[in-house]
């Protein structure tokens, strides 16, 4: 033990490499401890739905993240023998220059954390960002990943952006047309029928009859309210869709399209 002392003596900068190391690794393991604590933590709390669990954990970890790298840092400054209060003092000067550097940073940051704190969406949402709709894969202090539905492409959104975003219902409404042919009674017998296909679907969660919505030109048409997962949006319409050409079949009634009425004299 003491010809190693003597060594690391003999030998300084070896002795702060090594050192650096340990911080280095401590630092690890007291942020996957932290990280774990606060899972259980969050996880046992009967306050938080699972959208929220996984908000928060990641939240958490990009927090923690921060704050152990900014310690780590200074720690290691302090084994060189660098004056960290003179430093400090000297950031403190040009802050003010810096601030003005990175104000977007900052607005993502406060954005960030109202986001969480308001809870405006969670991990597994889906949200609309200008014309792109995607499911929330996490929410971090400076940006927000989606995963765009139709594409499976991951967009990073800057959280200062949030008044550009909206959640994506978990409700759609799809209309339903009949020829006017029909009588009232026939009318109700067929869209009943078709809401008993449509809840069959497996990506379904519910769908009702809304009731008569309009008298067109050439259709009667009525509303279905279909609840979904809002990750399933584009496949169930598609499949609501489908069920409605099934229902009209099983009636025996054909889709209602425009006709030009010509008279002659």
């Amino acid at each position: 033990m003491d010809n190693v002392q003597i060594f690391l003596h003999n030998n300084d900068w070896l002795s702060k490499i090594m050192y650096s190391c340990i911080v280095i690794m401590l630092a690890i393991i007291i942020y996957k401890l932290v990280i774990r604590i606060t899972e259980k933590t969050i996880e046992s709390s009967k306050a938080f739905n699972n959208k929220k669990i996984k908000t928060y954990i990641k939240l958490v970890k990009s927090i923690n993240r921060y704050i152990l790298i900014i310690v780590v840092l200074i720690i290691i400054l302090k084994i060189y023998g660098i004056d960290v209060s003179s430093l400090l003092a000297g950031i403190g000067i040009i802050s003010v220059i810096i601030g003005l550097a990175i104000q977007d940073y900052l607005k993502d940051v406060i954005r960030g954390t109202s986001i969480i704190t308001d809870d405006y969406f969670s991990v597994g949402d889906v949200i609309k960002y200008k014309d792109i709709e995607g499911k929330v894969l996490a929410v971090g202090l400076k940006t927000t990943k989606i995963q765009e539905l139709k594409t499976s492409n991951i967009y990073s959104i800057a959280n200062r952006n949030i008044e550009e975003v909206s959640v994506i219902s978990n409700v759609i409404y799809v209309s339903v047309p009949l020829p006017y042919e029909l009588k009232l009674k026939e009318q109700h017998k067929v869209i009943d029928d078709i809401v008993k296909i449509v809840n069959k679907d497996s990506l379904v969660e519910d769908c009702k009859n809304v009731g008569l919505t309009e008298l067109a030109d050439s259709k009667i048409e009525y509303l279905l309210k279909v609840k979904l997962d809002p990750v399933n949006k584009l496949q169930v319409r598609r499949n609501v869709l489908e069920h409605i050409i099934e229902g009209l079949e099983l009636n025996n009634i054909s889709v209602p399209y425009n006709q030009i009425d010509i008279h002659q004299k």
